[in-house]
């Protein structure tokens, strides 16, 4: 179930909110429940067939936690239960994500291996990552064990963040379990980042993925420099507003249930340099490899081999995160080359600001092609045709026909790719009008009035049935 279908926006969310705050009001137990129950059925929706993945990732989670939690009060040493805990939930996530990329690659180098038929459970990366960071998280002392399962199911399955993210560090919400509070002043701001999400995805990601998709399904020798480069700049804001878009929609939903999830996104295409870049995008994944991988591995404070093997084994499985590809592993290389080459070559550090931008922007750009194409070869092609290497040539009508045609929506995705919002919102609430009306109400009711309108557009457009994919529903 996406959250920007009919069903979910017309059925699922009111019927939710109605039972959790009409029916079970300040009954907190019966709310966790309610919502545990409705996050599963989210989550069987589509194929409820996966759904013994989930409830089994839950159960073995909560006899791991307990198996910390006794052993840590006993004072002995804590490497059996975690290591177990980790190769068990890696286990899951390799038998169902992993295990046909890695025979595939052994057929290759000539062995005749079967191939058994498996699907991925949607989400599985997202939820795995969660469940083990509620064992992590009480082995290192961060949290208390959940001693309730229906508690720590509602933690792993929670509808917002389920399937798409942003990850949730159980650290972070434990004590939101239960003590979370509920109030008109979060609901609507939940409501208000909901529609800014909803915005995001059907009005902008929507609109560009369809430009993206047609330039990535030609043949690289047909395809002409000009087409090349609007498909890559229209995959770029395709994956920032899609991924972006849902974790405002999560974040936004889980505040109108009482709870706050930390920012996954701060405007990364307005990034100096591809470290602050990583900074600035999918925030909660690089927490999570930070706190659980970099640090425990030694992070920056060993010698300079070991930051370097340390950054290598982080990025590669960063890649191998996103998918079961060589394309993810190099995407995941190639960041991990150009981090290296800014901290020990000083890449970029000494140029102007607008430069480092240029840099920045065409560095991710040209990684997303590889990151959306399906081979490591049709990446080459398609990267060569940007560059005028191969491909049809530079004169495309149909390029310029789509740009013109699409200027409404490109404009604005890059416009707002920058925090032009947020500044403009500041210097207003900071230049008070005496002479007039105050500026700083002005821009809320207009803020207001633009949130219900591009609402109520984005409502008609899928009634209307548009195209509207997910991108990250198959990491």
């Amino acid at each position: 179930m996406l959250f920007s279908s009919s069903v979910f926006l017309f059925v699922f969310l009111p019927c939710v909110l109605m039972g959790y705050y009409i029916l079970l009001r300040n009954r907190r137990q019966g709310q966790n429940l309610f919502l545990l129950v409705a996050s599963l059925l989210f989550y069987a929706w589509g194929e409820p067939r996966f759904l013994p993945i989930m409830l089994l990732s839950i159960a073995m989670n909560y006899g791991f936690g307990r198996w910390v939690h006794r052993w840590k009060f006993q004072c002995r040493y804590l490497t059996l239960p975690v290591t177990l805990t980790v190769i068990c939930n890696l286990a899951l996530l390799f038998v169902f994500k992993y295990l046909t990329f890695t025979l595939e690659s052994l057929n290759s180098l000539g062995l005749e291996l079967a191939i058994p038929g498996i699907r991925l459970p949607i989400g599985i990366s997202f939820f795995t990552f969660q469940a083990l960071s509620y064992v992590l998280d009480v082995a290192m002392g961060k949290a208390r064990v959940q001693r309730s399962i229906l508690d720590l199911g509602l933690y792993i399955s929670f509808f917002p963040q389920l399937i798409a993210g942003p990850i949730v560090k159980y650290g972070d919400v434990a004590e939101q379990i239960r003590n979370r509070q509920e109030n008109w002043e979060g609901f609507s701001a939940g409501c208000s980042r909901f529609l800014i999400g909803l915005s995001k995805k059907v009005l902008i990601a929507n609109q560009v993925a369809a430009i993206a998709d047609r330039a990535f399904a030609m043949d690289p020798d047909a395809l002409t420099t000009p087409m090349a480069w609007l498909g890559a700049l229209c995959y770029t804001f395709q994956i920032y507003y899609d991924f972006s878009g849902y974790s405002d929609m999560a974040i936004g939903l889980g505040r109108m249930f009482g709870f706050r999830f930390l920012e996954n996104f701060d405007h990364p295409y307005a990034s100096t340099s591809v470290t602050e870049f990583w900074r600035r995008w999918h925030i909660s994944l690089g927490s999570w490899f930070r706190d659980y991988l970099y640090i425990p591995l030694g992070g920056n404070r060993v010698e300079k081999s070991l930051h370097v093997r340390n950054l290598l084994v982080v990025w590669l499985l960063t890649g191998l995160w996103h998918g079961a590809n060589w394309t993810f592993l190099l995407w995941g290389f190639c960041y991990f080359v150009l981090l290296y080459l800014e901290k020990y070559r000083r890449l970029g550090r000494r140029w102007i600001t607008p430069l480092q931008r240029l840099y920045t922007l065409l560095a991710v750009n040209f990684l997303w092609v590889l990151f959306r194409a399906d081979t490591i070869a049709g990446a080459g092609g398609y990267l060569g045709a940007m560059l005028g290497l191969t491909g049809a040539g530079t004169v495309d009508p149909l390029c310029g026909f789509l740009l013109t045609e699409n200027l409404w929506v490109l404009l604005p995705a890059l416009l707002f790719s920058f925090p032009l919002a947020p500044w403009l919102g500041k210097k207003l609430a900071r230049r008070p009008n005496r002479r007039g009306p105050d500026l700083s109400l002005v821009w809320d009711l207009l803020y207001a009035l633009a949130l219900v309108t591009l609402g109520i557009v984005s409502a008609c457009y899928l009634v209307k049935g548009t195209y509207n994919p997910f991108i990250y529903f198959r990491f």
